[in-house]
C-alpha cells in the first residue's frame, strides 16, 4: 500500500506541475511541483481494474473497424534501450486490438534521432506517428504545421489521461501529443564500490560528497562515468550541478528564455563542474564512449557514480548482480542560499506524435492514444518511469528502484525540463555546443555564459 500511495503523491505532483500548458508553440510549460502536503491524486492503483489491456476492448468501439492500413513510426527504443520491452510489449498486443493495422516500426539512437526527425520534418518526410520530447522540440514542428491535432481523438480518453498531463504539449489551447512516462537525472551509485571508499551511504551534502570522490580515487577508483558522444550525457551532471547552485526558478528563466545566460552565479556553477572533471573524478576515456558504454561500465564496477535519467531503474533492476549493488538519491545542493533538495532536473517529456502529412492521420491518432498508453503501462511495470496515464492492473512488482524515484519526485519542490527539450532548436544545438566545450575544458564558466548570451537570442 505504501507504493501505491507514493504514486498517487506523485501523480497529484506532475498533474499540477502539467497544468500550464506550453502556450505558443515555441515556449514551454513552467514545471513547479505542488508542496508535499498537497492533496494527493486518487488512489488509482487500487481503484483501476486489475486487467490488461490486451484483455480490454480499446476505448472506442470502432477503433478496430475499418479498411487495412498501413502505419509507420519512428521511435528510440533500440535494442539496447531500456524502453525497448515496453514497445515490443504494447506494440504485441496492439496486433491483436488492432489486426486491421501493419505497424512498420524503426528505432533510432537518441542523439542521431534528433536530427533525424528535424531533418524530416523540414523535407515532408515525416512516418506517420513519430517519437519526440515535448515543450520546444515538438512546439518548433507544431509551429511548422506538421504535427496532426489530437483533440478529436483525445476525447476517448480523457478519464485514463488526464487533461492536466498533457501540459508539455498543448499549444496554444490543443494538444498536440501523447504523453508516455515522465523521468528525472537521478544520482546512481554502486554502494560496493563507496563501501571500499569507508561509505555506506549516499553523502548527502556536498562536502561530504567530495570528500567520498576524493576516498574513492585514494583507492583508484573513478567516480564518475559519462559519454563524452553524446552530449545530452554531459548535460544530465553539468545541469544537475547549475541547478544545486543557483536554484531550479534561475535556470529555468535562462532555458525559457526570460533571463540572460550571462549570469555570474552560473559561470561559478560551469567552473564547479569543470572542477570535478580537472580534479580527475571522471573517467578520461569517457570523452570517447558512448552512454551505452559508459552504463555499461558502471554496471560492470568501473564507476562509482553514474548521472542519468531515472529510465535506467528498468536495466539495473534486470541485472541480477548488479541491482542488490545499486541506490539512487539526488545530486546534493551545493549553495543552500539559492538551492535546495528536491530541486529536480525531468519531468513529463516522452510523447508520440502523428504527423499532419500522414494519409490516415485521423486513424493513426485513436491508435496512438492506444499505443501510448500500453507503452506507458509496460514501461511503468519494467522500471523506465513513472506513469503519465492512470496506472492500471497489478503494478507490485514495482522494482525498488523505481519505488525509491517516486518518493523522491512525491517530495519534489521543483522542475527543470532538460535544456535541449525546454529550447527551441537552435538555441538548443547552441547550447549542446557550449556544454561539449565545457566537457573538453575548451571555455570556462565566464566564456559560457558570455558566449551563450551573445549567441542565443
Amino acid at each position: 500500500m505504501k507504493m501505491k500511495r507514493v504514486v498517487s503523491m506523485l501523480l497529484a505532483g506532475v498533474m499540477t506541475l502539467s497544468l500550464v500548458a506550453c502556450g505558443s508553440a515555441a515556449t514551454p510549460a513552467t514545471e513547479t511541483a505542488p508542496a508535499t502536503d498537497a492533496a494527493p491524486a486518487a488512489d488509482t492503483a487500487d481503484a483501476a481494474p486489475a486487467a490488461d489491456t490486451a484483455d480490454a476492448a480499446p476505448a472506442d468501439d470502432t477503433a478496430s473497424a475499418g479498411e487495412p492500413i498501413t502505419l509507420n513510426m519512428w521511435c528510440i527504443a533500440t535494442e539496447s534501450d531500456s524502453n525497448r520491452h515496453s514497445y515490443e510489449a504494447a506494440i504485441e498486443e496492439m496486433a491483436k486490438d488492432f489486426p486491421e493495422v501493419t505497424l512498420n516500426w524503426e528505432a533510432f539512437e537518441n542523439q542521431s534521432y534528433k536530427t533525424k526527425i528535424k531533418a524530416a520534418v523540414a523535407a515532408d518526410e515525416m512516418p506517420d506517428i513519430f517519437f519526440t520530447w515535448s515543450c520546444a522540440f515538438l512546439g518548433d514542428f507544431v509551429e511548422a504545421g506538421k504535427v496532426y491535432c489530437l483533440d478529436d481523438a483525445y476525447q476517448n480518453y480523457k478519464s485514463e489521461l488526464p487533461e492536466v498531463m498533457l501540459g508539455n504539449t498543448t499549444y496554444d489551447g490543443k494538444h498536440y501529443g501523447v504523453p508516455l512516462t515522465m523521468n528525472i537525472v537521478g544520482l546512481f551509485a554502486n554502494m560496493d564500490l563507496l563501501k571500499e571508499a569507508g561509505y555506506d551511504e549516499v553523502p548527502g551534502t556536498y562536502e561530504d560528497f567530495i570528500a567520498c570522490c576524493d576516498a574513492l580515487k585514494a583507492k583508484n577508483i573513478i567516480p564518475f562515468g559519462c559519454a563524452g558522444k553524446e552530449t545530452w550525457c554531459v548535460t544530465e551532471y553539468l545541469e544537475s550541478v547549475i541547478e544545486k547552485s543557483v536554484g531550479a526558478d534561475t535556470l529555468n528563466d535562462i532555458f525559457l528564455g526570460k533571463a540572460t545566460w550571462n549570469n555570474p552565479d552560473v559561470g561559478a556553477a560551469v567552473d564547479t563542474f569543470q572542477g570535478l572533471v580537472n580534479n580527475g573524478y571522471f573517467d578520461p576515456s569517457g570523452a570517447g564512449l558512448t552512454n551505452d558504454e559508459v552504463k555499461a561500465n558502471f554496471m560492470a564496477g568501473k564507476y562509482a557514480f553514474y548521472m542519468n535519467g531515472t529510465w535506467n531503474c528498468a536495466d539495473f533492476a534486470n541485472n541480477a548482480e548488479f541491482f542488490p549493488k545499486v541506490k539512487v538519491s539526488e545530486f546534493p545542493v551545493i549553495n543552500a542560499d539559492k538551492a535546495k533538495l528536491g530541486q529536480l532536473i525531468g519531468g513529463p517529456s516522452d510523447t508520440l506524435a502523428v504527423a499532419a502529412s500522414s494519409p490516415n492521420a485521423e486513424r493513426a491518432a485513436t491508435y496512438t492514444f492506444e499505443l501510448g498508453k500500453r507503452i506507458c503501462h509496460y514501461g511503468y511495470l519494467d522500471g523506465c518511469g513513472l506513469p503519465a496515464w492512470t496506472p492500471y492492473g497489478d503494478t507490485s512488482s514495482i522494482n525498488g528502484l523505481t519505488q525509491a524515484v517516486s518518493e523522491i519526485c512525491a517530495n519534489a519542490d521543483s522542475y527543470v525540463l532538460f535544456g535541449d527539450t525546454a529550447m527551441n532548436a537552435d538555441d538548443a544545438n547552441t547550447y549542446l555546443s557550449y556544454v561539449d566545450q565545457v566537457y573538453g575544458c575548451q571555455v570556462n564558466g565566464t566564456q559560457f555564459i558570455e558566449g551563450l548570451a551573445k549567441d542565443i537570442r
